[in-house]
């Protein structure tokens, strides 16, 4: 299995961006897929997650402002970034795991994406 994270790139402060992850050797309905970040100096954070059978899950700090969204049909997961803060500066990570696993813990994926960069100026 293999992920893919595409999407990133410069925006100013209160702008968009749809990051999105393919997968190849696996179908994302059989997985929890989850989106995190890492900022530079700071530990991986979990920003927002579609578990499986269970539903979709989002960090408080991202929660009205990002959406994560699976299609079926292209086999991709997106995260729809909007009202972009100097904060949201990181390097953005796809995960998957095909077990029912703790949304939230980067731990207990065991498949992820190269990363994407997102920076927003302010």
């Amino acid at each position: 299995v293999q992920l893919q994270a595409f999407g990133g790139g410069l925006v100013q402060t209160g702008g968009s961006l749809r990051l999105s992850c393919t997968i190849s050797g696996g179908t994302f309905s059989r997985y929890s897929v989850g989106w995190f970040r890492q900022a530079p100096g700071k530990e991986r954070e979990f920003v927002a997650a579609i578990a499986l059978r269970r539903g979709t899950y989002h960090a408080d700090s991202v929660k009205g402002r990002f959406t994560i969204s699976r299609d079926n049909a292209e086999n991709a997961v997106s995260l729809q970034m909007n009202s972009l803060k100097p904060e949201d500066t990181a390097v953005y990570y796809c995960a998957a795991d095909p077990g029912s696993v703790r949304y939230y813990s980067s731990r207990d994926y065991n498949y992820w994406g190269q990363g994407t960069l997102v920076t927003v100026s302010s």
